[in-house]
């Protein structure tokens, strides 16, 4: 158990009312249990841990813990069922009957209650809050009828504000509060005094740079907690394939998934473990569709507004790569609680297996995996011929549907891409564009065997972007490396949606 018990008594010192938003396998739902033991007074579960001598163990406070974490909500009637059953189990476990009707009214009941019965004000935890919305994207009525009916459930939050003690809601999915949070249902009144109030009193601590590691490991953990199993392992390729996702606006206090760390400490090898344990199928589909070039993600910069537009009617990518966690930030521009952030991969783990799925998708008659195993063996021998039939085979497998219906398919960024894609998925490093002092080449890879610099053309021939290479001193950087450099143009050819040529030459 990593402790995280000082951010909970900061979060009861500061504040009443909180919602979190994490990617899965984040530590979200064990925080939640931390929450509730600690409000329950289960003091010896937290000897030894930051909190213990901060926390009034003679008080207990009844808590109501929901998480919509189970089950499935993408077919109408389900997500009513659930709640309903949920608020059975809380009545049952408070030993009341209920004349209550709606939802909304019986938590409020089962709330006043505890409230009245322990002498306690209530604690009020709502796991996976948003799962039920995201579920039933793939249906938009149900989607939004869902969203509906939780704006009542989750309004009691606010209408109850006087019996409870404490409120936190965690999720994946950053809804905009305008879309669930802004219309919460208020039964306590008539409809001629107004039938919804504003849930508006929760506190986002989502980009609060005081929560960054409110959940996953940080380096300072893995040395407190995990230093035996850290023990032999290289620290450095640890921290390439794991580490690197932010929650702080300059892109500091860098943090580690806890589950695939888990995973990775027992099996010791370096995998993809987060990314394989259920990434959606829609993502790397979703990119395709909307000509989303993989090399543009490592650099992409948006507003803060944008990374909270998620919403059934609006999807946007950035904000639903960064808040899925397949892009994290970076950097930022601007004054404080203001300007851009910079996002990107956050390490190799997530950089490879996307662009790798991404692979999959655009080719499904090829084995991404093999594709990209055989490049690095490719590339470790300077076997560049092979390089080359290699990726030439797979603009082959690309069914000519894809083509016709895809507008990025027409210019020179979907076969660079295809480029980036295959080396970043084979998880090596990959710049595009990187920068010299007379301009940028399209793409440099550094490998196992070496460096290579690639510049793409269209229509072109590679002869000639070899040709640019070597003018604009693209490689110069590298002259005094101590692996080998190679400098490759590329030519490819729309009519035939292939390489049309591919010229190497050592530095």
């Amino acid at each position: 158990y990593v402790d995280k018990t000082a951010f909970a008594q900061r979060l009861v010192e500061d504040g009443k009312h909180y919602f979190l938003s994490r990617p899965r396998r984040f530590g979200k739902s064990l925080f939640l249990d931390t929450l509730k033991a600690l409000f329950e007074g289960s003091e010896p579960l937290f000897r030894g841990l930051a909190i213990h001598a901060h926390w009034d163990w003679g008080v207990r406070h009844p808590v109501i813990r929901l998480s919509f974490a189970a089950g499935s909500f993408n077919k109408p009637g389900r997500l009513e069922a659930n709640v309903s059953d949920k608020l059975a189990g809380l009545e049952s476990a408070a030993g009341m009957v209920t004349t209550r009707a709606t939802p909304e009214g019986r938590l409020t009941a089962v709330i006043e209650t505890l409230h009245e019965r322990s002498g306690q004000r209530v604690v009020l935890l709502v796991d996976e809050y948003d799962r039920p919305i995201a579920d039933a994207l793939g249906d938009p009525k149900l989607a939004a009828d869902n969203r509906d009916f939780l704006r009542g459930v989750y309004g009691v939050a606010k209408d109850c504000d006087a019996h409870l003690r404490f409120s936190f809601f965690t999720g994946v999915s950053k809804f905009s509060k305008v879309s669930l949070f802004m219309r919460g249902a208020c039964p306590s009144r008539s409809p001629a005094e107004g039938s919804f109030s504003d849930l508006n009193n929760l506190t986002d601590i989502t980009l609060d740079g005081r929560f960054a590691a409110i959940c996953g490991y940080t380096e300072a953990d893995l040395d407190a907690v995990f230093a035996a199993e850290m023990h032999g392992l290289d620290r450095a390729a640890v921290r390439d394939w794991y580490n690197g996702y932010s929650w702080r606006a300059g892109g500091e206090e860098k943090v580690y998934n806890p589950y695939g760390m888990l995973l990775f400490l027992r099996s010791r090898e370096f995998k993809p473990h987060w990314f394989e344990t259920g990434t959606p199928a829609f993502l790397p589909r979703m990119l395709l569709e909307r000509d989303v070039a993989p090399a543009e993600l490592d650099n992409l910069v948006v507003g803060e507004a944008d990374l909270a537009a998620f919403d059934i009617e609006r999807i946007d990518t950035a904000a639903l790569l960064f808040q899925t966690g397949y892009l994290t930030i970076r950097g930022h521009e601007g004054d404080a609680g203001d300007g851009l952030y910079r996002l990107g991969y956050p390490n190799r783990e997530v950089r490879g297996a996307l662009n790798a799925s991404l692979l999959g998708e655009l080719a499904p008659s090829v084995s991404a995996q093999s594709a990209c195993f055989r490049l690095r063996q490719l590339l470790r021998t300077h076997d560049f011929a092979g390089v080359e039939q290699l990726l030439r085979a797979f603009f082959a497998s690309v069914p000519h549907q894809w083509f016709t219906r895809n507008e990025m398919a027409q210019h020179e960024g979907f076969y660079a891409s295809v480029f980036y894609a295959h080396f970043a998925g084979a998880g090596l490093d990959v710049v595009a564009e990187e920068s010299t002092s007379r301009g940028r080449s399209d793409m440099t890879v550094r490998h196992d065997g070496g460096v290579c610099v690639f510049e793409f053309k269209t229509e072109g021939d590679a002869e000639g972007a070899l040709a640019q290479i070597k003018r604009q001193g693209y490689a110069e950087k590298y002259r005094h490396s101590a692996r080998p450099v190679h400098l490759i143009g590329v030519a490819f050819s729309k009519r035939e949606r292939n390489i049309a040529g591919f010229a190497v030459e050592p530095l």
